[in-house]
């Protein structure tokens, strides 16, 4: 039986797995590395993000996004827009630098075993025994589309992580929904791809980011607004630094944060390339969304107040929405588990302890799950660095739970997995494989 596997490679899952390499936790690690970035978004996309806050985390402070660009003499400077494709170039790098093998298959079901530990089922039909479980399964299970826009064809309304080709729009009429970074940089890429694009969006007036401050600066101005891996000013800087101090806040005040801090704006360099470009209709939402043609779409867009303002006619819709956490959608979890999982309150997001475990015991979860737990960081990049640390002492304190007395695996020599024969316990952790343990346990504690 493992001591761990990670649901999940992009960048918490290969931050998780770095650091519970180095507290050498028998792992496995399953997911196709950095899925998200490469199947999920345009190409010519750039990081919102500074190069200095996308660093995936591994406990020695080493392979940094800018240890990856030197060599290569790539550019990962501050104050200067990365392209995505380099981001997801290091996150690869990253995986087989970090140790443990990242297995490219899907997990298909997480099943809780009597007592304690879990049952992993792979997409191949592998079964995998487990102590403790990390789920890390990135934000496309939970992708946001407006109600009026949810039952139309999937010809004639995407979201906007359908789509790594944009030029396939060349010459029609798309519409965009959203304000946020997605969604004005998928409306310029549209428009730079040869398609007619507008955008709509709910917001009365588009946010933009201004140019980013030096990192070096008068004393008086860092206290006054400091910098953070998410921004200045402290209120971000609390979000991204001290994420700890966000979960001891009441669950609802959590669930607030999370609906409205670091809310949608698109980034400085962006926009010469959208404004003048791409038409908008603001303080706008889809009243009501009807096939129109063979091909098309007819939108009712209304205000606030729900008054309907105008009708738009259109070949496509991207809605550029965002994520939503949402347990529900979570299939691969046995409902037995995920239905009776604490949720913070006003969410459908698990509510953590300190270790980042749900109150189901070994079942640890990451990324945008944990963010109405641990504020908006966890949707970033920039939090998986203090994911990993903090997950990897949760779990170390689980197995130390666990680990001590037999757990009885039903069916395991029939399932070919390792131990003894169907039903017979497995024995507890070595005494080495305990020093092992603490050892790493003292290297992820300092790099937090």
């Amino acid at each position: 039986m493992h001591d761990l596997v990670v649901v999940g490679a992009g960048p918490y899952g290969l931050s998780i797995a770095a650091h519970a390499a180095a507290a050498g936790l028998d792992l496995r690690v399953f997911g196709r590395p950095m899925a998200s970035w490469r199947d999920h978004m345009p190409e010519g996309m750039f990081l919102k993000s500074e190069p200095w806050a996308s660093d995936l985390s591994d406990p020695s402070g080493g392979r940094t996004l800018a240890d990856f660009c030197a060599p290569r003499g790539l550019r990962a400077e501050h104050a200067h827009p990365l392209p995505l494709s380099t981001f997801t170039d290091y996150g690869l790098w990253f995986a087989k630098e970090i140790g443990p093998r990242v297995e490219d298959c899907p997990v298909s079901a997480v099943t809780p075993l009597p007592g304690a530990g879990f049952r992993v089922t792979t997409g191949s039909g592998e079964v995998v025994y487990t102590r403790t479980v990390a789920l890390a399964v990135g934000v496309m299970p939970f992708v946001r589309i407006p109600e009026p826009l949810r039952d139309l064809p999937a010809d004639r309304v995407t979201h906007s992580s359908h789509h790594r080709a944009l030029d396939r729009f060349r010459d029609r009429d798309v519409t965009v929904i959203g304000a946020g970074q997605a969604a004005l940089e998928t409306a310029a890429l549209l428009a730079e791809n040869g398609a007619r694009a507008r955008l709509v969006a709910r917001a009365p007036a588009l946010r933009w980011n201004t140019l980013p401050q030096p990192l070096a600066r008068p004393r008086a101005a860092a206290l006054r607004c400091p910098h953070s891996g998410l921004g200045t000013g402290w209120s971000t800087w609390v979000y991204a630094e001290v994420p700890w101090a966000v979960r001891r806040l009441p669950g609802r005040r959590r669930a607030r944060i999370f609906e409205s801090a670091l809310g949608p704006a698109g980034a400085w360099w962006l926009r010469e390339r959208f404004e003048g470009v791409v038409p908008v209709s603001l303080d706008r939402r889809v009243a009501r969304a009807v096939p129109d043609g063979e091909e098309g779409l007819r939108l009712e867009l209304a205000d606030a107040r729900g008054q309907v303002r105008e009708t738009v006619r259109t070949g496509h819709v991207i809605a550029a929405t965002g994520f939503l956490p949402d347990l529900w959608r979570l299939e691969i979890l046995d409902p037995a588990v995920r239905d009776r999982l604490r949720t913070v309150p006003g969410t459908r997001a698990p509510e953590l302890d300190g270790g980042m475990e749900s109150s189901h015991p070994g079942l640890f979860f990451a990324g945008l799950l944990s963010a109405p737990a641990y504020g908006p960081a966890m949707r970033f990049v920039y939090g998986a660095g203090f994911t990993a640390g903090r997950l990897i002492r949760g779990v170390r304190r689980r197995l130390t739970a666990v680990g001590r007395r037999a757990v009885p695996v039903p069916g395991q020599a029939a399932a070919g997995a390792p131990g003894g024969p169907s039903g017979t316990p497995l024995p507890a952790p070595s005494a080495e494989r305990e020093g092992e343990r603490e050892r790493g346990s003292r290297v992820a504690e300092r790099t937090e």
